[in-house]
């Protein structure tokens, strides 16, 4: 296959086409949705654990204040955590506020929440993601090496300080003193960092999203699909001739309402058809009887020759009559359809020919088995058999598969049929013999009844002249129906 020809695969079901369109639609809003609000949850994390280390380290100054001095330790042992130091120092780790607008507003607020107010000394990060251009690298002791800024920055006194340093690798996102009343200065430091990104809960949510549009659109569908479906194969039965019983309007109001028409205009069919039969059938009926009338008036005519050419003509009116009303009693019956074997069916009509001395003869490449009504389809393959003997005195008859249809070829040797004409012959009562006599030329009917067949099986029929002399009909009927 070529790059040229190769096309994308994309689902052909209705339910499959929606959905497709919704899944991608749930994709590509969730992935404008990331780069839009991306750091949006971060950033309020931060914020929040910010908010609360700060507030933490107002309570424990207070707390501080209002201990005796052995229990200091104890109490910062307690309120450290892997990320965040708290100890007491004499000089603070932070020498003075830092200028951004929000280490302002924050220092105020912390300086208030004590009475009288403290000058309380604050620096933080960007939470959005700025690398601490306070942080301090460390040797393997804890002590600073080279101060990003010292001139805000002291030392790094006390051993709850330097444990952070060496636990973060120097990543200090803020930093606090709290003067105490004692004269010595609360001093915290810590790295509130959220939790690495990961994919897992954007995946497993995006993986629940198409779970429900999957089966909601499923169950949708199914409910439109499943009445569409049987519409489908009810009218394909109606087509090929058969009664189709009333189907049950389900689903949607618009499948409703496309069922309850298929229902009314099955029934206008049904009625048209039955009623343009029995009118047929009355009318071949009632001309019998003209007929035989005016052939027993014939035979007192004096003159002949005139008298043998009215009962000539009378006779093939007579035969016309009989083969319309055959045909319509053999549309009245209503014949059930069944499965039949194809290959059986030619088997036995080339049999017949053989007892009767023809030769007719079947290819069977694969073995067909359709659902049809075998008596009449017998009827329009004979039809088209005795016209290949008539003409071109052997037969051959080809059986095979081509996708979802069977393919009947009849082939004979005879003179064929000018290509101009190979449409009229189905029309009723036209025959290509200018000699209208029936042993030759039969009166017309054969190969429109064998079409009317055909097309009520939901198959087609074709005439071909050979490469070189022949005819060949082609036949193709649906399997499976």
């Amino acid at each position: 296959m070529t790059l040229s020809s190769w096309r994308f695969p994309y689902p052909r079901s209705l339910a499959g086409q929606l959905i497709g369109l919704l899944l991608i639609a749930l994709f590509v809003a969730q992935a404008i949705s990331i780069w839009i609000f991306h750091d949006e949850r971060r950033i309020a994390l931060i914020e929040v654990a910010r908010d609360n280390i700060l507030m933490r380290a107002v309570s424990i100054a207070k707390l501080i204040d209002e201990t005796p001095k052995p229990l200091h330790d104890r109490v910062l042992e307690a309120s450290s955590s892997r990320f965040t130091a708290f100890w007491i120092g004499e000089a603070p780790v932070v020498r003075e506020t830092g200028d951004d607008g929000t280490e302002t507003r924050l220092q105020q607020i912390l300086s208030n929440r004590f009475s009288p107010p403290r000058d309380v000394r604050l620096d933080l990060i960007d939470p959005r993601g700025r690398q601490p251009d306070s942080a301090v690298s460390t040797d393997d002791d804890g002590n600073d090496e080279q101060p990003k800024r010292p001139s805000w920055r002291g030392p790094s006194n006390g051993k709850h300080g330097g444990r952070l340093r060496k636990i973060m690798h120097g990543h200090i996102d803020l930093a606090l003193s709290i003067p105490l009343s004692d004269g010595s200065f609360l001093n915290v430091e810590t790295s509130y960092r959220p939790p690495p990104r990961t994919l897992m809960p954007l995946l497993v949510q995006l993986g629940l999203m198409a779970l429900a549009v999957i089966l909601i659109v499923g169950f949708a569908v199914r409910r439109v699909s499943r009445p569409l479906r049987d519409l489908a194969n009810a009218a394909e039965r109606l087509g090929r001739g058969e009664d189709v019983s009333h189907l049950e309007a389900a689903g949607p109001m618009e499948v409703r309402t496309v069922t309850e028409a298929f229902n009314s205009m099955q029934d206008r069919l049904t009625r048209f058809v039955r009623d343009r039969t029995r009118m047929l059938a009355a009318i071949s009926h009632d001309l019998r009887t003209p007929i035989t009338s005016l052939r027993l008036r014939a035979e007192f005519i004096e003159d002949d020759e005139n008298r043998e050419k009215i009962i000539e003509t009378l006779e093939e009116m007579g035969q016309m009559t009989e083969a319309t009303l055959a045909f319509a009693r053999d549309e009245a019956a209503k014949e059930e359809a069944r499965p039949t074997d194809l290959g059986s069916l030619l088997e036995s009509l080339a049999g017949d020919q053989q007892d009767l001395g023809h030769q007719a003869t079947v290819n069977e490449a694969d073995r067909l088995v359709i659902t049809c009504r075998p008596v009449a389809l017998k009827r329009a393959f004979r039809n088209l058999i005795e016209n290949g003997i008539r003409y071109g005195e052997a037969v051959e008859i080809d059986l095979s598969r081509d996708g979802k249809d069977a393919v009947i070829t009849i082939s004979d040797q005879g003179p064929g049929i000018p290509e101009d004409r190979l449409a009229d012959v189905f029309e009723p009562f036209v025959r290509l013999e200018e000699s209208r006599s029936e042993e030759t030329g039969g009166i017309g009917l054969g190969l429109a009844i064998t079409r009317s067949i055909i097309h009520a099986h939901g198959g087609t029929i074709e005439l071909k002249n050979g490469d070189d002399r022949g005819l060949k009909a082609v036949v193709r009927l649906p399997i499976g129906g």
